[in-house]
């Protein structure tokens, strides 16, 4: 077995092209195989197989820098590099990352997660090279479908100014995670059907050059002007129009072909784009079938691709569509947007029921903001659906174009708080903190599906900037006796006693409730406060828990810092300075993957570990004192 004998890029440089064609072959084997057990990104990895064994033979690595954008189809960079026999434990608490982490390996050039960040990075590698005086290459990898963000067309706007070798590869699939939308897609689909036009321009330069004393001017003049034969063949021709040298299309699974044109474009003093031709989910049926559905995914069987384990409740994101397309069938001016997630955030069923009122905008967070802000200012009741992780892109858009107009346009944000096996770029821990900065930004949080459901329906008769925020997995469905309607601004109380005060918001309220539940069983008593407004929090309630308790616990599944508990301990401790306050949270850090019960043991907001800690740090032993005295005036009374 050829791969077996691969430990680094020096014993593939040696191998024949036959023999890389086998290496590429044994490598999609092994990633389905190994996917199938540690689930993750399966698709994009087996798209790029060829491509990244191309890079290894024709590149100095890792003295050469490879940027993987997203870092999502770094699988193959990873085994190529020496990683293979940590795949095991891939996307597994203490294992192998599903993303490239500097970290990790000196084969890992830049940490990556969110999409069209790689041009912008390799340049600016590129110019620390240059400034520093040292020599080595740079590619950036890029998908088409991260071509519909924004910053990718910032940084091929700067890269047209380099005087060194900086090389892009496009890696054209078709597909980001679900079809790609918009322009670019066309565009390039229009490079696709020109894919004859490179061998053409060659052919007539060929022939021109043979013409005696005016070939050569000939030809120099076809280069100058703008009607020139690329121009005749594939109208705009934007990357060279941009000042970057454009070279393919190649077909990304001809390993030769990527190479030889890999060697050209090393050749040239400035940027250059090699356009790469590739198959998303090639070699495994199901996967070519159903790309999407492969994109990320979790164990599965081989034969036939079916997930593993039975899915027996449905999740946030399935109650939060279904609820949405109800919504839909009442409230004509509802309209949906996402950015290229419409599967992710549950926003598929409600753009085949409404297809009119749904917007996918690609890659392109802060323009789904933004957008979603003039439909508001247009009459129309935008929810834009998100990952939390991929909503910090639209921070800016959310303060100025939003808040700052107040405008009534609902963020329902998906995947909030720990999100588990994608690790740092994806935790969902931090929306809390930037969203409660913003002014006019009103911030809820579920504790189980059922008042998901009541929140969204309190959202459509609410006429200001709204945020619902909700974990991914399955949907709690404990407290359902507790179904209180919603008032602005106002929480829950779900048990009121006297001695500690628990007051959870949003996932963090199943959680509360088996701390209360522990706690009664060594004799302590709890009241337990579902506080459903991160902001505005209920003051009236929390000055009512600092009469009549002398503890007050706060549970959040986010940073500490700008979140739910330390406004509620600066307005106890300016009030009743008395009441001693604990701020259950998330650490000033960043999450690293692994499994979400793993991760909240470790981080310490499980049930088991805050009870640890109330007894380890002292808090409990004054409530047992104040427990007995209370019980003892009760009975002198």
């Amino acid at each position: 077995m050829i791969l077996e004998q691969i430990k680094g890029p020096e014993e593939l440089k040696s191998l024949s092209a036959h023999e890389l064609a086998i290496l590429a072959e044994e490598i999609r084997t092994f990633l389905v195989e190994k996917i199938s057990r540690t689930g993750g990104h399966l698709a994009s990895n087996l798209g790029v197989v060829e491509l990244t064994i191309a890079l290894f033979k024709t590149f100095d690595l890792p003295k050469d820098k490879i940027i993987w954008d997203v870092g999502h189809q770094s699988y193959t960079h990873k085994i190529l590099s020496g990683r293979m026999g940590e795949f095991d434990e891939l996307r597994q608490y203490g294992g192998l990352s599903g993303f490239p982490k500097r970290k990790e390996s000196p084969y890992d050039s830049f940490d990556t997660g969110h999409s069209s960040t790689s041009i912008s990075a390799g340049l600016g590698i590129a110019q620390g090279r240059d400034i520093l005086g040292e020599d080595y290459r740079v590619v950036s990898v890029i998908g088409d479908g991260a071509l519909t963000g924004g910053m990718a067309y910032e940084a091929l706007n700067n890269a047209a100014r380099m005087k060194k070798n900086f090389i892009i590869v496009l890696n054209d699939n078709e597909m980001s995670i679900s079809e790609n939308v918009g322009g670019m897609s066309r565009y390039l689909s229009g490079l696709r059907t020109g894919a004859g036009y490179n061998d053409l321009k060659k052919s007539v330069a060929d022939v021109l050059g043979k013409v005696p004393v005016v070939g050569d001017a000939v030809i120099h003049r076809l280069k100058r002007t703008k009607d020139s034969i690329k121009q005749l063949f594939i109208p705009g021709m934007l990357f060279e129009n941009m000042g970057i040298t454009y070279l393919g299309p190649v077909d990304g699974h001809n390993i030769p072909a990527l190479c030889k044109v890999l060697r050209e474009a090393q050749k040239l003093d400035h940027a250059v784009l090699v356009h790469v031709i590739t198959q998303k989910g090639r070699g495994y049926g199901p996967a070519q079938k159903n790309p999407s559905g492969f994109h990320g995914i979790g164990p599965f069987d081989i034969a036939t691709g079916k997930e593993s384990g039975e899915k027996k409740y449905p999740s946030y994101t399935d109650v939060f569509s279904r609820k949405l397309c109800q919504l839909g069938e009442t409230h004509p001016e509802l309209v949906a947007v996402t950015a290229a997630m419409p599967d992710g955030t549950g926003l598929a069923a409600f753009g085949k029921k409404f297809p009119d009122r749904f917007f996918d905008v690609g890659i392109a967070e802060a323009h789904a903001v933004t957008s979603a802000a003039g439909m508001a200012a247009a009459g129309l009741r935008p929810v834009v659906a998100v990952y939390s992780s991929f909503l910090q892109r639209g921070y800016d858009q959310i303060l100025h174009d939003v808040c700052i107009q107040n405008l009534p346009v609902l963020f329902a944000i998906d995947r909030a708080g720990l999100v588990g096996s994608d690790g740092e770029t994806h935790q969902g821990i931090f929306d809390y903190s930037y969203l409660t900065s913003v002014p006019n930004m009103t911030v809820m949080a579920p504790k189980n599906l059922w008042e998901l459901r009541a929140m969204l329906e309190f959202a459509m008769d609410y006429k200001a900037p709204l945020a619902i925020r909700y974990p991914r997995g399955t949907a709690y469905r404990g407290l359902r006796e507790f179904t209180r309607p919603i008032a602005y601004g106002k929480g829950e109380l779900l048990y009121e006693e006297r001695g500690i005060a628990l007051m959870a918001v949003g996932s963090m309220v199943s959680t509360a409730e088996h701390v209360r539940e522990k706690l009664k069983e060594e004799g302590y008593t709890c009241s337990l406060v579902n506080g459903r407004f991160v902001k505005p929090f209920d003051r009236e309630l929390v000055a009512r828990m600092a009469k009549n308790h002398s503890l007050i616990v706060t549970l959040e599944e986010n940073v500490l810092q700008g979140g739910y508990g330390l406004p509620i301990t600066a307005y106890i401790h300016e009030h009743d300075p008395k009441v001693r306050v604990l701020n259950i949270a998330l650490p000033d850090a960043y999450v690293e993957h692994g499994n979400v019960s793993l991760l909240r043991q470790g981080l310490g907001i499980d049930s088991d570990s805050i009870i640890r800690r109330l007894k380890a740090e002292g808090w409990l032993e004054g409530q047992k004192r104040l427990q007995k005295e209370g019980h003892r005036q009760e009975n002198h009374e």
